[in-house]
């Protein structure tokens, strides 16, 4: 690595961290709030909007049941998070829902939990985002008409803070986190208390508008089927819940019941916003439509805020700081919710690599102790998902939560067989009586959700939900490969099957294409190994060269026999490959040693000048059986430079406790 990309990264990243020093990353409730709920948290700036959204489709008169969808979904929430609070309990490991469908119901349901989970996390940076974009466009235009690069640029932004390690992007997620739990409380306390206390009559801007229903006369069934969609789309705020139980690990000890404390914690805050939002914004009548046009009675240049927004404007009145203050830090804490995703993500991911369902990449720490590797992937297909649905919240919401909900169901079935088996075996009545009330928390947790995922299927599906049903599938299948592929190596690689017989005799083979010092250095090296044959290899190109490097090798010293392979299309790989496989072939129990030598150079445009035949060699040469393939260096003086700057920054040496070459902190 050059010291200029060595410098970038450690702007960027910081200085690594040792290994040892894992347990202070650790995270004390006040951080891990921020960091696993403000997902959570976040989702009531978009979640009642939506709801607001769907029954808008039926004229204003449907706003009436805007309350009793919230309640709805309020209680499910509350079902979830009791539940979730046994599974912390029963599985601390951070596997989460993955980890419980495995044990309880088979590899088969664990890796459908895993795949859900995976598009749900990339959905929860996309949609968390492009809200964001929204909220932040209501206050200033520039944005709304640029939504996708302020995504895009958020999600670059929020992936550096990430690399830098978990404990550095709590601390600064959590001011952001707690000013905008101060500031929703703030505005919804002061509204609820000028309208229902105080008598003010408090009318939102939108107030006076009428609203151009797709369909004012909907009833029965029809009616029905719009509100269960509304609910739907409200249950957006129960993602980011599972979080908590995949991230149990970067907890302070006792971590079970530090993650239990935070996810009750989490369900008030959330419940408690969910609810006002949505009875004050009915109060104060605002009016929210899929299309401006639709409102009937606004100015030509009228320009539609956000839910949040208008009831902020409106408390406010007068107050323009509190305005922009409540927008900021709802843009802010919408930007910071898709973390939940950036700290369960790569744990999962780092979790399903172990179990080689993922590449193994994924599986270990970077120099920051965070899982490098999955917060790169899941920004690049976040950023895909924001370009491609244009970074619209109402388009990205229809494939969303689909599979926070199949993974909400599968682990509470297995929770429900988790308590069922334990109390096959549990004599002590105490025991039996907390795991009895725990498997029937489960049990109307999974009767809850599972309703709510059929709503979900029915509701969403040909809106957008088989999106993200067919990648979870996809996803699925891939995982499958990866590890009928890893299980394939490893069978092969089995150490009870290696037969011990020795190759009977080595032929070595230098590889040359003028007499110099790296040619005599690969030849010394070949000499020093003792094989039975050895021989130095050219390719003819051109003549004359040819000729040349054969006349100065007849009159040195060099008593290696040199010999010339004819290239009459004036390749390099392929004639050698065709003479190796020749030696190979009279000779099939011998191994051919093939000698390299390459040039070390200091510059990344100097290696693109360099051993570019050398490496094109090395990729073919590695297929081909009983043969070894050997790189001679050579370094060239412009590899004095980086060589120092690899001494100190040599890969691992920090987590081996290295500070400078060869000396140990």
């Amino acid at each position: 690595m050059s010291k200029l990309t060595t410098a970038a990264k450690r702007v960027l990243l910081g200085r690594p961290f040792r290994s040892d020093s894992l347990g202070h990353t650790l995270l004390p409730k006040r951080i891990a709030l921020p960091v696993f709920a403000s997902d959570a948290m976040s989702s009531v700036a978009y979640a009642p909007e939506e709801i607001f959204l769907v029954l808008s489709a039926a004229g204003l008169s449907a706003y009436l049941y805007a309350p009793w969808v919230g309640l709805a979904v309020a209680f499910v929430m509350a079902i979830v998070v009791a539940s979730y609070r046994q599974n912390v309990h029963a599985y601390p490991s951070g596997g989460g829902d993955y980890e419980v469908a495995t044990k309880n119901l088979g590899p088969t349901a664990g890796l459908t939990v895993g795949s859900a989970l995976l598009v749900d996390y990339v959905l929860t940076v996309a949609v968390s985002i492009s809200s964001a974009a929204s909220n932040i466009g209501s206050a200033i235009p520039f944005v709304d008409t640029h939504k996708v690069l302020f995504a895009v640029a958020a999600i670059a932004v929020l992936t550096a803070v990430n690399l830098r390690g978990v404990r550095e992007s709590g601390t600064a997620f959590a001011i952001p986190t707690y000013a905008f739990v101060f500031g929703m409380t703030v505005m919804l306390g002061w509204g609820l208390f000028r309208t229902y206390v105080l008598g003010d009559d408090v009318q939102a801007a939108s107030a006076g508008f009428g609203l151009q229903a797709e369909d004012e006369t909907l009833y029965g069934l029809a009616l029905v089927f719009l509100i269960a969609r509304a609910f739907s789309s409200g249950c957006a705020a129960l993602t980011g819940v599972e979080a908590i139980s995949n991230g149990v690990p970067a907890f302070r000890k006792p971590k079970s019941r530090n993650a239990a404390t935070t996810l009750l914690m989490l369900g008030m805050i959330a419940i408690t916003l969910l609810m006002g939002i949505i009875i004050l914004a009915q109060k104060i009548g605002v009016v929210y439509a899929h299309d401006p046009a639709n409102l009937i009675g606004a100015p030509a240049d009228y320009h539609q805020k956000t839910l949040i927004a208008q009831i902020a404007e409106t408390v406010f009145h007068g107050f323009p700081v509190g305005f922009f203050f409540v927008t900021g830090v709802t843009a802010l804490i919408l930007v910071l919710a898709a973390n939940t995703a950036f700290n369960g993500f790569p744990v999962l991911g780092s979790v399903l690599a172990q179990d080689r369902y993922l590449p193994r990449q994924l599986h270990t720490r970077g120099d920051r102790l965070a899982f490098s590797n999955g917060i790169l992937f899941l920004s690049g297909a976040a950023i895909a998902f924001v370009v491609l649905f244009g970074a619209e919240v109402t388009k990205l919401i229809q494939l969303y939560i689909v599979g926070v909900f199949v993974s909400f169901v599968l682990s509470q079935t297995g929770m429900l067989r988790h308590w069922t088996r334990l109390l096959r075996t549990e004599t002590d009545p105490a025991v039996r009586g907390r795991m009895k009330r725990s498997r029937v928390i489960n049990a109307i947790g999974l009767s809850a959700t599972g309703i709510v995922l059929v709503i979900v299927i029915v509701t969403k599906f040909f809106a957008g939900a088989w999106i993200a049903i067919l990648t979870m599938v996809a996803i699925f299948a891939v995982m499958k490969l990866i590890r009928k592929h890893y299980d394939s190596v490893s069978r092969e690689l089995d150490e009870s099957e290696w037969d011990g017989v020795l190759p009977s005799r080595t032929h070595s083979i230098v590889l040359v294409s003028k007499l110099h010092l790296p040619t005599r250095r690969a030849l010394a090296y070949a000499r020093a190994t003792r094989p039975d044959t050895l021989e130095a290899v050219t390719v003819n190109v051109d003549d004359a060269d040819t000729r040349e490097l054969v006349r100065e090798w007849e009159n040195s010293e060099i008593n290696v026999p040199l010999k010339v392979v004819e290239s009459p299309y004036r390749e390099v790989t392929k004639p050698v490959l065709d003479y190796v496989k020749r030696v190979r072939r009279d000779a099939p129990r011998d191994v051919v040693t093939v000698f390299i030598p390459e040039y070390v150079v200091g510059h990344w445009w100097e290696q693109v000048l360099h051993n570019q035949s050398a490496l094109r060699l090395k990729g073919r040469l590695l297929f081909e059986p009983g043969v070894m393939v050997t790189s001679v260096p050579w370094q060239l003086s412009s590899s004095a430079r980086a060589k120092q700057a690899a001494e100190v920054n040599a890969p691992g040496s920090v987590r081996r406790g290295f500070d400078q070459p060869g000396r140990r902190r």
